[in-house]
């Protein structure tokens, strides 16, 4: 897969702090990428190295095959979990400015601002100022400053915090739209189900270190425990299950663990053979935040 970034043994300390130890990782083009770890891990200070807001001591980063470099902050979108926006300023007047500072000239600024809102129907907030808004009204004005000047590479740390419902999903489309555009999502959340849900790929950081990347599926795939859930109508012979290890039982299903060796189609054939109605037979995954707790050893929704 041909990376948009790429990050090759990267490493920083504060004083006597490590903070990155040794991390490398690709970002692919076109994909939506998880940044993990829980607070502290070094996720902030490797997006501060990708937006050149400080340097690594060594490693290297590169953008577009591109060692990394001055005129990159141009290319990237970075909307911060802490939001950056000037109270007193109008809607219009801070977008504009905004993307000026990404360089943009007024007019395409402002062409792409208000396409923007158009899309999010708030084309009446061009003069309104921005202490005006709520925390949801504000987190739109800031994802339209960090998307508006078409950078090939978004950060966005938290993008759904202060949002309802309706407008987490309308967030999570345009997102999806411009991944199928060619854009390419860090994404840095403690939601595990949201990172299930939008993510392609994921990176963990713990204590500076990278713990674990890969594919969503791969991953869960790599932690699987041999689970498997079995709905079924009327009864079930109990020696069937004799040689399992049930979990646990209901009325009319069950979990059941196999060991590794085992096959489960064995077992689907073994309970048609019995006369078992199936009415559902499905593996048990683990969810991503099972595996955040079994490598970093908390709840990161907590």
């Amino acid at each position: 897969m041909e990376a948009v970034l790429s990050l090759q043994n990267v490493r920083k300390a504060y004083e006597n702090h490590l903070a990155v130890d040794d991390v490398s990782f690709d970002v692919p083009k076109g994909c939506i990428f998880g940044l993990l770890g829980p607070n502290g891990a070094g996720k902030t200070s490797l997006i501060r190295i990708v937006t050149t807001i400080t340097k690594a001591d060594s490693g290297n980063v590169y953008l577009n095959g591109e060692k990394l470099n001055k005129s990159h902050p141009s290319m990237i979108g970075y909307m911060p979990e802490e939001r950056g926006l000037y109270k007193k300023m109008k809607v219009g007047d801070h977008l504009i400015y905004l993307a000026r500072l990404k360089g943009m000239s007024p007019e395409d600024a402002k062409e792409a601002i208000y396409g923007w809102m158009q899309k999010f129907e708030i084309e009446s907030w061009w003069e309104k100022k921005i202490e005006e808004l709520s925390k949801g009204m504000q987190q739109k004005i800031q994802f339209i400053a960090t998307v508006c000047h078409r950078p090939p590479l978004l950060i966005l740390d938290e993008p759904f915090s202060g949002l309802d419902p309706i407008n987490t999903n309308l967030i999570k489309e345009e997102i999806e739209k411009l991944k199928n555009n060619g854009t390419s999502i860090i994404f840095s959340t403690h939601r595990m189900e949201q990172v299930e849900e939008v993510c392609e790929r994921i990176v963990l950081i713990n204590a500076g270190k990278k713990v674990l990347e890969g594919s969503v599926s791969d991953v869960k795939n790599n932690y699987k425990e041999h689970k498997y859930q079995i709905e079924f109508e009327g009864g079930i012979p109990t020696a069937v299950l004799e040689e399992y290890t049930v979990i646990s039982q209901k009325d009319h299903s069950f979990i059941v663990k196999l060991k590794e060796e085992r096959d489960s189609n064995f077992l689907l054939k073994k309970l048609i053979d019995s006369g078992t109605h199936i009415k559902s037979f499905k593996e048990i995954l683990p969810t991503l935040n099972e595996i955040f707790i079994k490598n970093v050893g908390f709840n990161p929704n907590n």
